[in-house]
């Protein structure tokens, strides 16, 4: 099974290296002793992530999520990267494909499925809904220091 490699780490920072897209299915979510997720590697504890989890996943042709899910405090944002499939949140299923976001609220009962013939990848961030604020949007600043390479 791949294992997710540290870049670079230090006081303020934590650098990983999942691998190429094409290498996802070398990962396997062991959700317990019956329920393993083949193409699933979450990287938020790799990173050290404070603020929301991450997963990327690949779905193989013709498979799924295979249930449905929804969260009690968790909203999730999920970006295709690559391939073509359908998603379902409560029922109602359309089309996703290289470029498609999707945000389901916690309560969303939501699924995935891949009816191609190619791949689908797509990165899934995980966060606790209604903690961001209007003011939260200009929190970056700007520093006066040069960029060094």
């Amino acid at each position: 099974m791949k294992q997710i490699e540290t870049i670079a780490a230090a006081e303020n920072f934590s650098a990983i290296d999942i691998g190429k897209t094409d290498e996802l299915n070398d990962y396997i979510l062991e959700l317990g002793p019956s329920m393993k997720i083949p193409g699933k590697v979450f990287g938020g504890a790799a990173v050290g992530a404070t603020g929301c989890e991450f997963s990327f996943q690949q779905f193989a042709p013709g498979t799924e999520s295979g249930f449905l899910h929804t969260h009690k405090h968790h909203e999730e944002l999920y970006f295709f990267l690559r391939g073509t499939g359908c998603f379902q949140v409560d029922g109602r299923v359309f089309p996703v494909s290289e470029g498609s976001v999707v945000r389901v609220s916690p309560a969303g009962k939501r699924s995935v499925r891949n009816h191609s013939t190619e791949p689908l990848v797509m990165l899934c961030i995980q966060y606790r809904s209604d903690t961001f604020a209007a003011e939260d949007a200009a929190d970056g600043v700007i520093l006066a220091e040069t960029v060094k390479w």
